[in-house]
Formats: C-alpha cells, sequence, structure tokens
C-alpha cells in the first residue's frame, strides 16, 4: 500500500449472500482533504465506509490508513482513525463525561493524558455544560455531538463520518454542519450523504457511489469545470426547435429574455459554429458562456445513466 496517503483503499468488494453487492472501490485521502461519498439509499456508502473504517471485513481488496494495513495490523491503523456510524454509538444510561472516559480508554489514551483529551473533545464539540447530563436526556442533535466527541477524543488523522446529520432538525443541521467544517480544519474526513449539500459545503473531492460501484470520482475544481451547457443569448432568436436542430446539439432549453441552454453531445464542442450560425442568421448574439453544471444536475446525470434495479444493501 502506498505509504504517502493518510488513507488508501484498493479493489475493495463485499459479497451478501454469493453477490457481489460493492464491487472495485479505489480511494485516496491526503492530509487536509475532504472526501464526499454521495449516492442514493441503498447505493452501498455504509457497506464501503464499514470497509474502511474496519468494522467489516471485505471480500476482496485493502485499506491502509497512516500506512499500516487494517487486516493486518488493525490496532496501529485505527489509532489513525475516529469513526462516526450513521447510529451514533453512544450509552443513554451514561452521562456525557462517563461515556467519553469510556471512548477514551477503548481508543489506548494513557490515562495522563485522558482529563485534558476529554476536555478538549468537549470544547470542540460544544459539550462542555452538559457534561454530567445523561446521554439519554439529551436532544439528538446533542447526541450528535457525543458522537462526534468520542471519534475525535484521541485526536486521528483520519475522521469517519456516516451520514452524520441524518435525521436532525433545521437547527440541530445547522449546528453539526458547522461543527464538521470545524473539525475538517484538522482532521482528514470521510463524510457521507444522500444530501448534495452537505457534501457540496464542505467536500474538496467527491466520488458518486451507484449500485455499488464508483459511478464519479472528481475534485471540486474537476466539477466546476464541467461545463456541459452552453449559455447563449439572442436579441431575434429562432424558437427551440431551429435550435435543436443544429449539428449535435443534444438538448435546448429556454432560460428567459432570449437566452437559451444549449448541451452539446458529449465530446462536442459547438462554441465556435453556434457563433458563427447566429452572426450569419442576424439572431443578434449577444453573449454565449459555457455554464458550469451543478453537482445536482451532474449526480443526476451519473444516477439516470444506470437502472434503478439491483442497488447494493446499504
Amino acid at each position: 500500500m502506498e505509504s504517502d496517503w493518510l488513507l488508501s483503499a484498493q479493489g475493495l468488494a463485499r459479497d451478501y449472500g454469493g453477490r457481489r453487492v460493492v464491487a472495485d472501490i479505489e480511494l485516496r485521502l491526503a492530509a487536509g482533504d475532504v472526501l464526499g461519498v454521495l449516492g442514493p439509499n441503498g447505493a452501498g456508502k455504509t457497506t464501503i465506509l464499514r470497509m474502511l473504517a474496519g468494522t467489516l471485513a471485505p471480500s476482496a481488496g485493502r485499506v491502509a490508513i497512516a500506512g499500516a494495513d487494517l487486516a493486518d495490523n488493525p490496532r496501529a491503523a485505527k489509532r489513525h482513525l475516529g469513526y462516526l456510524p450513521e447510529r451514533p454509538p453512544v450509552y443513554p444510561e451514561l452521562t456525557v463525561d462517563e461515556y467519553l472516559r469510556f471512548a477514551a480508554r477503548l481508543h489506548g489514551l494513557p490515562r495522563a493524558r485522558r482529563a485534558a483529551a476529554i476536555e478538549a473533545a468537549k470544547i470542540d464539540c460544544g459539550l462542555t455544560d452538559v457534561g454530567r447530563r445523561l446521554i439519554g436526556a439529551l436532544s439528538k442533535g446533542y447526541a450528535q455531538r457525543v458522537g462526534l466527541a468520542q471519534a475525535i477524543v484521541h485526536r486521528p488523522d483520519v475522521l469517519i463520518l456516516d451520514e452524520p446529520t441524518a435525521g436532525l432538525d433545521p437547527s440541530q443541521l445547522i449546528g453539526v454542519r458547522a461543527l464538521i467544517g470545524r473539525l475538517s480544519r484538522e482532521h482528514s474526513v470521510i463524510i457521507s450523504s444522500h444530501i448534495l449539500g452537505e457534501i457540496q459545503a464542505v467536500a474538496s473531492h467527491i466520488v458518486i457511489v451507484d449500485r455499488g460501484r464508483l459511478a464519479l470520482s472528481a475534485s471540486r475544481a474537476e466539477l466546476a469545470a464541467d461545463a456541459s451547457w452552453l449559455e447563449i443569448g439572442l436579441a431575434h432568436g429562432p424558437d427551440a426547435a431551429t435550435l435543436a436542430a443544429l449539428p449535435d446539439v443534444a438538448d435546448v432549453r429556454e432560460a428567459g429574455n432570449g437566452r437559451w441552454l444549449i448541451r452539446p453531445t458529449d465530446g462536442h464542442d459547438i462554441r465556435v459554429a453556434l457563433a458563427e450560425h447566429a452572426v450569419a442568421h442576424g439572431w443578434g448574439l449577444q453573449m454565449l458562456a459555457a455554464r458550469p453544471t451543478s453537482l445536482e444536475e451532474r449526480f443526476m446525470r451519473v444516477i439516470s445513466a444506470g437502472d434503478d434495479t439491483g442497488r447494493a444493501a446499504s
């Protein structure tokens, strides 16, 4: 495994009942990265994250964390890892302080360092005023903060967060989202969600999982550079049918005020031809520019490329 990545996964796969539900997963995480994992419900996101976190053995492939192989040397690998599953592993009958002391011991923190580490995690997660309260008496938003605190109490290099805002009300969501943003400045993070806005707000690199496979892997810069639509402004423009009949035009949408959105067929750059055609036919060309594809548009394009059957169990 490469030692220059904080986390690397090669050829990860998982079988259930003789059926391969996750296959060919290749991921890399460098220091300072925030990797967003998107996909519809049932796409296989949780299965992938569990394999990365070492709570589910892959049927094939390898994972290394900070240079340590997760299968061959799990204790060394997990020393650098914090994990928050979709359902926070908290105990409602414990107080916040009791639970974090328990988590610190599980993570192998020396006794002399535990009190300071717990206090730092409580400060980071906004829990300083609830240390003596039972977790079962906390709101769901605060319980999620406790789950995040146990994931960072040992100051890991890598955080894996599975649907960390699922089920939160709007006010709780805002608080937890801000907390994740702060944590991403101190840790490399892998975060999954089926909510595009959650990922777009924090991720430096985005992968889309569909039916147990990586359907897309791109940096935010690469996504921003993907301009599959052209926007054209015409003072005396034609109708949609005329534009749609032009060579290498796949789709046309009216945007109002003489503006049109035109999607070329894949692999074709029609900007010069389109401008020349507009001038030659006296359409009054006012503007022509590439329109960056939104993450939502890219997501829907990737997901709709396959059928909706046979999705891997999440």
